[in-house]
Parts: C-alpha cells; sequence; structure tokens
C-alpha cells in the first residue's frame, strides 16, 4: 500500500494467510513496540486483525515490516490497510481471538524442530535440557495438535497440559521467541516420554530413550508415537532387524525409508546434491529419494533388505527432538516406516497401536500429547525442473492451492482410489487433504472419513456438490454417491491429472498435455495410461495414446508382468523368440488360462498404460515376472537402466483410424527380447 501525503494516524489491517498458530500476533507485537505504535492484534476466524495508532511515517514502516519480516512458518496472501479513526490508545495489545463462524483461514503443517530448540536441547545448561517436546513459534506441531480455528491453546490438544509458572511468565513476554506459543512446555508441565517393553516394563523420561536404544541395538523393533502417527523402527544396518520388520508388518519388499541425525551422515549413505541438501534440511524435511552409494569398505553397510534390487534410497533428516535424542542415543540410521500393518492407515493414539501393533513391535516409546490428524512422512524425489511429490503429507499439506478460477458452489472432489487424496474447493481456494492412502479397505475408508470430516470442520467448507472419478467401480465412486449431494460430470482420470497442473499453475487456456499413469478408465470403456490430450479445464480431446493391449487376468496382470508382457506378444505372436524370458518360467495351468483369457477376451481388458509397458518390459529382460509391491517392475528397470543415456530403440507411431495417433511399443519389446537373446 501506498500510504497519502497527509498524516494518517489510524490504520486497520486484515492480514489473510498462513498467519496463525506461526508466531505471527507476537511478531506483530513486536514489530508495533519496535516502531513506537499503539493498538492492538487478534486472531480472527478468517485472518489476523490489527489496529494501529501512531504518525505516519511510524505508520508506514510498521506496515512496510510486516509485508518484508514476517515469522518463517508465515505466508501472506493478502494484507488489506484501511484509514481508521484515531481513539487514543496505548501501548500494544494481543486481544482475545474472534470466533467468527464463518471466516476461513490456512492452517500451518507441522514443521521441524527449529535450530534455536535444537541448541537448548542439546544445553545442559538449559531447562529444556533432552526435553523430547521442545517447541517454540517457529517449528513443532501445528495441523496434528488444532481442533478447530482460530488456533489458540484451549482449541488444540495441548489444551490438556496447563503452563507452569516459568512457560506462561515466556507465554507472556512479547521479548520472547515463545510469547504466545501455543504448543510452550517444559518437563514440569508437559507431555511426558515413558517406553512400554517387554514384560511389562514401564520406563520414563531420560530411562525411557536409553531404553529404547538399547532394544533397537539389540535388534528390536519399538514403535514409536511422533507427530502425525507412529513410526515402527529398528536398527536400519541389522539385516535380521529389518527381516523381522518386513514379516511382522507383511511389508514383503516395498523399500523402507531411513531416518539419520544429519546431512553428513546422509551423505555417507547416498549422493546428495546441493538441491538434494536443500530439501533434506528444510523444514518440511520429507522423505528424499537418494541415489544409494556402493558400501564404503571399512564401515558398516546398511541392510541389503533396507531396499532390495533398488539403487535408491529413501532418507529424511530427524525433525522431532524425540528423533534427534533417540538416534544420538543409538549412534546407527535407524528404519523409520509408517507405524501400520501393509495397506492399513498409520496408528495415532496409544491404545490404537498397542491393539494394531501389538504383534509387530517389541517396545512402545509413547507420549500423552494427543494427535487429531494422521500424518505421514511426504516422500519428494529432485528432478531437472524441481522436485517432484511422490505423496504430499507432513510439512505441505493442507496449505492450500489457489485457483485460476473461482468455485461456482463449495465443492468436494472425492479423489482416486489409489494413492487417495480429496479436495475442498471454495472461491478461488481448494483444501486439499494429506496422503490418506489406497481405499481396498474399510480401516483406510474410516480414514478417509475421519479426514474429511475433520477438513470440513477446520476450514468451515460444507459442500454443495461432489465430483468424482470417471471410474464406476471405486470406492470414491461409491462414497460420492452416498454423500447424497448433487453430483457434477465425472472426471476422466488423466483430464484430471493434466487439469490439475493446469490449476497448480494458474493456467486457464488450452494445453498439450502427457499423463503417463498406471490405469484410469477411458471414455471408450477400455483401460487408458498412456494419453496425449488436448486439455482444457472444462474438457479434453485425445490426440494420441499407445498402442492397446490384452491384460489377462485384468488387475492380477498389475502383480504379474510376465502376464502384461503376453498380453503384448498376442498382438504380433511372430515375435515370441524375444518374449522368451517373459513366459520360459509360466507353464501349466496357469499360462493355459491366461491364454484362454485372451483368445476369448474374457478378463482381459485392452489397455493403453504405460505402467503395465514398464511392467512388460521387466518381464521381456527377465527382471521380473512377479511384483510384491505396486510398482516394484518399474523401479527394478530404473535401477538397472542407470543414468547414462543408452541407444535409442525403435517405437513407432503412426495415425490410427479415428485420427488419433498410436504409439507401438512392440518394436522397443521385441528389441530389447532378442538383445537379451
Amino acid at each position: 500500500m501506498t500510504l497519502p501525503a497527509t498524516a494518517i494516524s489510524a490504520l486497520e489491517l486484515s492480514i489473510r494467510g498462513v498467519v496463525q498458530g506461526v508466531g505471527f500476533r507476537p511478531f506483530v507485537h513486536r514489530t508495533a513496540l519496535g516502531h513506537g505504535v499503539a493498538g492492538w492484534v487478534r486472531n480472527e476466524a478468517g485472518s489476523v486483525r490489527v489496529r494501529v495508532e501512531g504518525d505516519s511515517e511510524a505508520l508506514a514502516a510498521f506496515v512496510e515490516d510486516l509485508r518484508r519480516s514476517a515469522p518463517p512458518l508465515a505466508r501472506i496472501d493478502a494484507l488489506e490497510v484501511e484509514a481508521a479513526e484515531v481513539e487514543g490508545s496505548e501501548g500494544f495489545q494481543v486481544l482475545v481471538s474472534d470466533t467468527d463462524p464463518n471466516g476461513r483461514l490456512p492452517v500451518s503443517p507441522d514443521v521441524a524442530i527449529c535450530d534455536a530448540c535444537a541448541r537448548e536441547l542439546a544445553d545442559p545448561r538449559d531447562r529444556r535440557h533432552r526435553y523430547p517436546f521442545i517447541t517454540c513459534t517457529d517449528c513443532g506441531p501445528r495441523f496434528t495438535v488444532i481442533d478447530s480455528m482460530p488456533y489458540d491453546r484451549e482449541r488444540s490438544t495441548m489444551a490438556a497440559f496447563a503452563q507452569c509458572p516459568e512457560c506462561l511468565r515466556e507465554y507472556g513476554d512479547p521479548r520472547d521467541r515463545r510469547y504466545h506459543s501455543q504448543t510452550n512446555s517444559c518437563p514440569a508441565c508437559g507431555p511426558r516420554l515413558w517406553l512400554e517393553a517387554e514384560e511389562g516394563t514401564v520406563l520414563d523420561g531420560d530411562e525411557a530413550l536409553e531404553g529404547a536404544a538399547r532394544l533397537l541395538r539389540a535388534g528390536k523393533i519399538v514403535a514409536v508415537r511422533g507427530l502425525g502417527g507412529f513410526h515402527l523402527a529398528c536398527d536400519a544396518r541389522d539385516e535380521g532387524a529389518v527381516q523381522r520388520l518386513r514379516a511382522r508388518k507383511c511389508r514383503d519388499a516395498k523399500p523402507l525409508a531411513i531416518m539419520v541425525r544429519a546431512l553428513d551422515e546422509a551423505r555417507q549413505l547416498a549422493f546428495v546434491s546441493e538441491r538434494e541438501a536443500t530439501l533434506l534440511r528444510s523444514r518440511e524435511r520429507p522423505i528424499v529419494v537418494l541415489e544409494a552409494r556402493p558400501p564404503v569398505p571399512g564401515l558398516p553397510a546398511l541392510a541389503p533388505s533396507v531396499a532390495p534390487g533398488l539403487s535408491t534410497l529413501g532418507i529424511m533428516l530427524a525433525y522431532t527432538p524425540l528423533h534427534l535424542l533417540l538416534l544420538d542415543e543409538v549412534g546407527s540410521p535407524l528404519v523409520m516406516t509408517s507405524g501400520n500393518r501393509s495397506d492399513e492407515p498409520i496408528a495415532t493414539g496409544n491404545d490404537e497401536a498397542r491393539h494394531r501393533l501389538g504383534q509387530v513391535a517389541d517396545a512402545f516409546l509413547l507420549h500423552d500429547r494427543e494427535i487429531v490428524a494422521r500424518y505421514d512422512d511426504s516422500l519428494v524425489r529432485v528432478s531437472a525442473v524441481g522436485h517432484v511429490f511422490l505423496r504430499r503429507a507432513r510439512g505441505y499439506a493442507p496449505l492450500p492451492v489457489q485457483l485460476p478460477v473461482a468455485a461456482p458452489r463449495p465443492i468436494l472432489a472425492v479423489g482416486p482410489h489409489l494413492k487417495n487424496t480429496f479436495a475442498l474447493a471454495q472461491d478461488r481456494t481448494a483444501w486439499v487433504s494429506q496422503h490418506v492412502g489406497d481405499l481396498e479397505n474399510l480401516e483406510t475408508l474410516d480414514h478417509y472419513r475421519e479426514s474429511l470430516a475433520r477438513f470440513k470442520t477446520l476450514f468451515r467448507v460444507e459442500p454443495e456438490a461432489v465430483v468424482r472419478d470417471l471410474h464406476p467401480g471405486y470406492l470414491s465412486t461409491r462414497f460420492a454417491e452416498e454423500t447424497g449431494l448433487p453430483q457434477l460430470p465425472p472426471v476422466q482420470h488423466h483430464h484430471a491429472h493434466i487439469a490439475a497442473v493446469q490449476g497448480e499453475h494458474g493456467i486457464t487456456r488450452d494445453v498439450i498435455g502427457i499423463a503417463f499413469d498406471g490405469t484410469g478408465y477411458g471414455e471408450d470403456g477400455r483401460v487408458w495410461g498412456a494419453e496425449f490430450l488436448r486439455s482444457g479445464l472444462t474438457g479434453f480431446r485425445r490426440l494420441g495414446h499407445l498402442r492397446y493391449a490384452p491384460l489377462p487376468g485384468g488387475d492380477a496382470a498389475a502383480r504379474s508382468p510376465w502376464r502384461v508382457a503376453m498380453g503384448y506378444l498376442s498382438l504380433e505372436p511372430h515375435l515370441a523368440p524375444a518374449f522368451e524370458a517373459a513366459l520360459r518360467r509360466v507353464y501349466g495351468l496357469e499360462r493355459e488360462a491366461a491364454e484362454h483369457q485372451i483368445r476369448q477376451r474374457v478378463n482381459a481388458p485392452e489397455a493403453s498404460s504405460m505402467g503395465r509397458l514398464f511392467d512388460a518390459a521387466s518381464a521381456v529382460l527377465g527382471i521380473r515376472l512377479e511384483s510384491r509391491f505396486e510398482g516394484q517392475a518399474p523401479m527394478e528397470l530404473e535401477s538397472l537402466a542407470g543414468s547414462s543415456p543408452g541407444d535409442v530403440l525403435p517405437f513407432p507411431a503412426g495415425e490410427g483410424k479415428d485420427g488419433i495417433w498410436v504409439l507401438d511399443p512392440l518394436p522397443l519389446l521385441a528389441e530389447l527380447g532378442m538383445r537379451l537373446a
């Protein structure tokens, strides 16, 4: 804002964005005192409102400082300034929040421990030395402890902990970085830590950390309650421990995430570029997919079962004080995988974990700060154009996406069947959920319903219409039908992918979009999966796709790459010698049944899927004939391929009878198979 030349002695400001739960009111208070202006600040449900009085130069400098010097976790989306009547204010106050039922604000994600808290954690002279729940206005839990907005302690799970006199002094001191920090606590008044070990042993505080570390060093599995749920932890260098964890968790081969204390430890395990280092150290602290280093002679190596068959590792830096303390005690990288059995949602409550993880964990490292939102670790990978989300959750969700066009009414988008997230759209804002998971069991559906109810309450959005994927059989489709809301036209899966990217980048004109995805229901009733579309925000035209091939066994083909290879071979049987590696170990009734399905077109849907093409290539090369988790065959193929450019293999394209271009992968598959032979 450019202030008029005439002196203005009073202003009212409305500030929207991520401005609650991030130390914004204390920041406003300090800034006001620094410029000698009087007035007040308070949280409202849709904004932070500020009223200030002073001379025009001081007011102008105050407003400019608000724009330029906001707290690390804050994000100002709009700052509106209006002239106001002078009321003769003295001093500056933080007022009680106004709970307007119609306002809505973004909620800060949970973020990693800040440097200042980390220094205090390690300082024997500090009263929070080795306190596992140290936090301040710049770090710690947010989304996982907030019950409702506006964000104040009484509307969070921290309401259960009355602050001691020393914490109250900090909370009320504008010069302290814990001024109005709603998660403020200390060993005298805050959450407590304990360990429930074998044979009913219970240890508290430091003894709990030391006991958990002893168990981990001895090859045991410990369930650790964190920010948004439980991790299952074991020594990442102990092959026996990792195999036991896999067997108990029912996770045969899918790679496991590794947690280390600091960046130099990550560099010992993997090659880390500067961009990857920035991500690892960021306040979001995601799991970053990195190229693994070969084992160094003389140094303990990671267990082979951490990421079998892959050239990459998923590594994250410790992001809570509890993690830092535990890693210090153990002295070794830890597997930190989600606290669940395969395909179930992450456990959050202590009783829930005891029940669901009792046959997995040997001990439980617990605390009594309740968790109101399940929150998996985010997973990212650095590409040539920036980082790409493989899973968006802790550190990023539920920050909203601003839309290039306004929703005409509040809308619920129920999301896909696999790797589900949902969204609520109102006006030009889309509130996108954290990763929910695959909607394949009742537990995940309950998690979905629970998360949606929380989003509706937290962001005060009551949808008036619902939109779903085109696929009639998805569980999300059934959920959309059961809401009773008016249904908008269903959206084709790959068009949704492209339109989402358009919306994210504010592009409203038509684009040429390429969507390479496993499967999506096509408008022609077949399975789409490698689509070239002319895409707008409200429609699309198909320009090209992969050649269709039958998938004998339907969904079973996604678990058996040899089936996909057989489907491609059925298009041109004379190429059989090139497919020998894919089929030489498949015989008897299983092979006969698949061949019958292809001939009779029984449970053999035609697919143009890029994901299935990677499966077929893996089978043709003899890499993997059966997959133990989704994407295993392509991931192993990628690891073997490496990053060096290879030969250009044939991949012809031609215009089909309907004017749509078709890319034919059969010559490519045949060349791969013949080179192997």
